[in-house]
């Protein structure tokens, strides 16, 4: 059976808090094979989080786009750690996995190009080392026509939304879809459209046992054990 590629979702969150840098350097020493983190862009930086609102992860409250970036960085986001920057979070992993950068708000495309030009560029990175997923498909557009040689990935929610027409229009590296979702006839589908099947967010070794024998490329957990044990 193929190797599945393990996505730490938001780094090791189910061990320590997700999107820090603390998640992150745990889902390393688990094995993970590449690191998902969600990002926004406040004040011309890219700042790691999940929600529009402050309250669910950090000692703070409020819309993350209302706020300041002075705001954002003095806030507790669990046992201690701040919300980091991307650039950080880059850092942090030093290319000993791969990163895969959601992006969750507008404006978030041309920053994250640019920082993602700046490591394969200066630091030793490579492209096929970034993967970029968003729901938001102007965003991931903006990606490729900013730089085509990074892979972007397509992420889709409960539903089977229609993406055969984005992929038609900009070469798409893989396909994001919750396990709900996922049967056998979806795995094949898209790999005969030539995309990698990442899934997300699975916990359940039942389910990740499922997975592999339908043939998806990838699993997000936030477990990283779970996966990369296998």
């Amino acid at each position: 059976m193929k190797k599945i590629l393990c996505f730490a979702h938001r780094g090791a969150s189910g061990h320590e808090p997700e999107n820090t840098l603390s998640a992150i350097e745990k889902a390393i020493v688990l094995g993970a094979d590449w690191i998902e983190v969600d990002v926004y862009a406040v004040e011309g930086e890219l700042i790691v989080i999940h929600d529009e609102r402050l309250d669910r992860t950090t000692n703070g409250s409020g819309l993350v786009m209302d706020t300041t970036l002075e705001y954002l960085r003095s806030l507790d986001a669990g046992k201690g750690q701040r919300i980091p920057f991307l650039r950080e979070v880059f850092d942090c992993i030093d290319r000993r996995a791969g990163v895969n950068v959601e992006l969750k708000g507008h404006g978030t495309a041309g920053l994250t190009v640019s920082l993602m030009n700046e490591y394969v560029h200066e630091k030793g990175w490579r492209n096929d080392q970034c993967i970029v997923s968003s729901f938001h498909r102007r965003e991931l557009a903006r990606v490729k026509k900013l730089n085509p040689r990074i892979r972007i990935g397509i992420v889709i929610g409960g539903f089977r939304r229609h993406y055969q027409k984005f992929i038609a229009q900009f070469a798409t590296h893989s396909v994001h879809p919750p396990v709900e979702l996922v049967n056998a006839e979806f795995v094949r589908d898209a790999h005969e459209r030539g995309l990698k099947v990442y899934v997300y967010t699975v916990n359940q070794s039942e389910d990740i046992a499922r997975l592999a024998a339908m043939g998806v490329d990838g699993i997000f957990t936030d477990f990283p054990e779970l996966v990369s044990t296998r």
